[in-house]
């Protein structure tokens, strides 16, 4: 995304003439702007303002909208970062970095492509398609495993754990029970690199071989082990780490 194009000025001002949104002219407030003019119009700081909501005693929502901005240098940025740090920072408190959270993760989900039960599985670029948006700029490593039915038709997506990829964390009990009672007939395991690097790791050979094992007793077959790295993906399968390279 790029940086905030449209440098508008703020009605704040240090000089004690701070006026509150709702007191602008109707042509300068950004949801009255939106209205009139459509979303496309406004500057990225002024859409950041409408989730925003609310400012401060002596800043107002779109003053908070462009330190967010100035802080993160652009939208991509400030997407990329959990509750936890948008909060910390003065004015933008818990409720207003649940608002922000909620809005980046839709944009996310939007982006994806649409994987539902009428989805075929046919390559490994099909559900690297879907994740690769989903999990672009997040900061902390996601593994999923995605459930198909007899002719490779996605039944569920299931979230197992976040953070770090450890064997002793993703246990194959918690990956084969989604797979058991929902009576699947192979998976996919899916899990991103916050570094970028599409690079299967030790330990991610490791999961992987060790889930594998776990296959063969509950036979349920893992067709493919894919590593999400900002744009790009690899996949176990494709290395051989897997031993089918066909779905």
């Amino acid at each position: 995304m790029e940086k905030d194009k449209h440098k508008s000025k703020s009605n704040f001002n240090p000089d004690n003439s701070y006026k509150p949104i709702r007191e602008w002219r109707l042509d300068d407030r950004p949801r009255e702007k939106l209205i009139k003019n459509g979303a496309n119009t406004l500057s990225d700081s002024e859409l950041l303002a409408i989730l925003i909501s609310t400012g401060t005693k002596s800043l107002t929502a779109l003053d908070l909208a462009k330190l967010l901005l100035d802080k993160y240098q652009n939208l991509y940025e400030l997407s990329t970062r959990d509750i936890s740090e948008l909060k910390s920072i003065k004015g933008i408190g818990l409720a207003k970095s649940v608002t922000l959270s909620a809005a980046f993760e839709l944009s996310r989900r939007i982006q994806s492509t649409q994987l539902d039960q009428n989805s075929i599985i046919r390559s490994p670029s099909d559900i690297a398609n879907y994740f690769i948006p989903l999990l672009k700029g997040i900061k902390q490593e996601r593994f999923y495993v995605v459930l198909l039915n007899s002719s490779n038709k996605i039944i569920r997506i299931k979230a197992i754990t976040e953070g770090t990829l450890n064997a002793s964390l993703i246990h194959p009990r918690e990956v084969f029970r989604f797979a058991i009672t929902e009576s699947s007939a192979s998976i996919i395991l899916v899990h991103n690199h916050p570094s970028g690097n599409p690079t299967p790791s030790n330990e991610d050979i490791e999961v992987t071989k060790k889930l594998m094992k776990a296959s063969q007793y509950i036979e349920i077959p893992i067709l493919d082990h894919i590593i999400i790295a900002g744009n790009n993906y690899t996949s176990l399968a494709n290395l051989g780490v897997i031993g089918t390279k066909e779905y």
